[in-house]
């Protein structure tokens, strides 16, 4: 096996494309495998030209050794072996998003708009350093066993830097291939279809109303982790009533209601947020129709009807008593038992009107 500056060990073939060949290897001074990328010239290039190409995608290489995001393949080093730089990285295990699209098909709208968040940060993270990425494909793009997204490819920037609007039309343009299936019946409900369409259209769009690059970079990578989280905009509620399963907040009433996105950090919610914390937008319902730190009066019709029904139960009282004091000794007994004895001397009983005698 072929062992190359002397210290990694070339075991096999992981994949090969137009700059070079990645291999597995053995680092054998830490005793640890690592992805080894041998760098190529392409085909027809002259020859006096070969070391220069050599002498960039050596500096490439280092620059991307300065960045530290968890969704860009971490670069451990640079050997040479016969004049050619060998880049050294970290070994990620899994499959490319383009062998995951082949084998299961577009993904969901939530697992693409994890993936478009990931890119994008890691894109901007290795702008930031100094070491733009030239535009990732599906072939460079690692869902990996650990459960990371990992971009690799670096090591071969762009001669011509077009700039960081770049960078949003290769996620936009990754998302658009990676989840144009035409969405479920599940995912038309809570609406993360149509907002990662959106996000996707925003992208791509360069348009002057869109503002500038770096805020739609933020805004976009906000919007992916907040549906990534599992985050998707509710329908707005009518004035006045609280949508299904929402039940009224005292807290939000007394502080005008509150919400959260998660992100990253959700989702979430996006989010996603997701994020993020990954909590998806929550929304509070105020049960006095949305006018926060007051609470509803009763209504002065209501008052006025049990006003009403009070003093007719006084009056009525007050009647009674007052007809039963007139004919006391004539009505009914205490406890409204009818008495079957006779009032005083004289009374009579029956249409005969005699006196009533006791019977022995």
């Amino acid at each position: 096996m072929t062992v190359v500056a002397g210290r990694y060990r070339l075991l096999d073939v992981l994949a090969e494309g137009a700059t070079g060949t990645v291999w597995r290897a053995l680092d054998e001074t830490d005793r640890r495998e690592v992805a080894l990328k041998e760098l190529r010239a392409p085909d027809g290039l002259p020859a006096d030209e070969v070391p220069l190409l050599y002498a960039r995608r050596e500096r490439a290489a280092r620059a991307a050794a300065r960045i530290s995001h968890p969704a860009v393949v971490r670069v451990l080093g640079v050997a040479t072996e016969d004049g050619r730089p060998w880049m050294v990285t970290e070994l990620v295990r899994g499959l490319t998003l383009a062998e995951t699209l082949e084998a299961a098909g577009p993904l969901p709208p939530r697992e693409a708009a994890r993936v478009g968040a990931e890119v994008l940060a890691g894109l901007r993270a290795a702008r930031a350093a100094g070491a733009p990425h030239r535009g990732p494909g599906p072939e460079q793009v690692l869902l990996a066993n650990d459960g990371r997204i990992v971009m690799t490819g670096f090591g071969a920037a762009p001669e011509n830097d077009p700039g960081p609007g770049s960078d949003l039309r290769a996620v936009g343009a990754l998302l658009a291939g990676a989840a144009s299936a035409p969405p479920s019946p599940g995912a038309s409900k809570d609406g993360r279809a149509g907002a990662l369409r959106a996000v996707i259209e925003d992208l791509l769009d360069e348009g002057p109303e869109r503002g500038p690059t770096a805020d739609r970079a933020e805004r976009a990578e906000r919007e992916l982790r907040r549906l990534a989280a599992g985050g998707a905009r509710p329908a707005r509620p009518e004035p006045g009533t609280a949508s299904a399963g929402a039940r009224p907040s005292r807290r939000a009433e007394g502080a005008g209601g509150a919400g959260g996105s998660g992100g990253s950090g959700h989702d979430d919610g996006d989010g996603f947020d997701g994020g993020d914390g990954g909590a998806g937008e929550r929304t509070s319902v105020k049960p006095n129709g949305g006018r926060p730190g007051r609470r509803r009066a009763p209504r002065r019709s209501h008052v006025l009807l049990a006003g009403a029904v009070g003093a007719l139960v006084i009056a009525g009282a007050l009647t009674y008593h007052a007809v039963r004091g007139d004919e006391r000794g004539a009505g009914p007994g205490p406890g409204g038992v009818t008495s079957t004895a006779p009032a005083g001397p004289g009374a009579t009983s029956g249409a005969g009107g005699g006196p009533v005698r006791p019977r022995s």
